[in-house]
């Protein structure tokens, strides 16, 4: 319901704020960085990361109420997240392989979805979903009894093969209502895979791609071409979803013994909190 910005302090931490300045509602993002501030285009008033304005171009008093709202920032995984709500109410999951030993791919699909991120976050839970449509044929039953629940995600483990007879062994989820997260073996190699999703505006998702793959010193040409191939890989499942959200007039309805995880997980988004303390500031 409203612009923000996204600036870095001289040390290079990122941090998210309300994007209009409160002397004038001049939007901040068309101003400058100076001295470790922001300024603003319209009086030169200057504010640091926390929000906080440190000068008014005039030389006037600071007004108590000169403040932008600051969102709890955190950068990971090559991407810059912003949570909505004054503290967060959970931590981004950890791949359990050492950092110093990851290859990354990061970027931003071309395509945006025209629904709200946790539509798209349904097809985790979704378990028919999943074997219909991309056509993973699992190993035994299908996970219900599996699924770790917390009041702010949701994670089972997903074992079978794809529709090339590739063997997978995931553990996937779902963070927030925006995030979701991805680990395990493709055909016996291992890869980490996040999906965070933004909302631009109701009912619209940007989507990113950040793939990890583990760094294999003596085949930089393979560590990379596998590095390639699951971004792709992720890409074609989007892809494989597009036409459906595009169309679809998405409620729960007459839901089967194989929904018993995503009617859970309607039961999650309902009682997840709602929050927007940013609202006088950024609209």
């Amino acid at each position: 319901g409203g612009r923000v910005i996204v600036m870095r302090d001289a040390e290079g931490k990122a941090s998210v704020l309300s994007a209009y300045c409160p002397h004038m509602g001049a939007d901040l993002c068309t101003g400058e960085m100076v001295d470790g501030a922001v300024r603003c285009p319209f009086h030169f008033w200057r504010y640091d990361p926390s929000g906080a304005c440190v000068s008014t171009g005039s030389g006037d008093p600071i007004p108590p109420t000169a403040k932008l709202f600051s969102f709890p920032t955190v950068e990971k995984y090559g991407c810059i997240f912003a949570f909505n709500g004054t503290e967060p109410l959970f931590d981004l999951p950890e791949f359990p392989k050492p950092a110093d030993r990851l290859v990354w791919k990061v970027g931003e699909w071309n395509i945006r979805m025209p629904v709200d991120p946790w539509v798209i976050c349904c097809n985790t839970p979704d378990m028919q979903h999943i074997r219909v449509v991309h056509g993973i044929e699992l190993d035994g039953e299908e996970p219900h009894k599996q699924v770790e629940w917390t009041p702010h995600s949701m994670n089972y483990n997903l074992r079978g093969s794809m529709r090339d007879g590739t063997r997978i062994d995931y553990e996937i989820g779902i963070y927030g209502t925006s995030v979701y997260w991805q680990h395990g073996e493709l055909g016996g190699r291992w890869f980490g895979f996040v999906a965070p999703m933004g909302l631009p505006q109701p009912g619209v998702t940007r989507m990113f791609f950040a793939v990890a793959v583990e760094d294999d010193a003596e085949d930089p040409e393979g560590t990379q071409a596998f590095l390639d191939a699951v971004y792709d890989l992720e890409i074609n499942i989007a892809t494989e979803d597009l036409p459906i959200v595009e169309r679809a007039r998405f409620k729960p309805g007459t839901l089967t013994k194989s929904d018993r995880t995503l009617a859970r997980f309607f039961q999650y988004l309902r009682e997840y909190p709602r929050a927007h303390p940013s609202a006088e500031f950024i609209s």
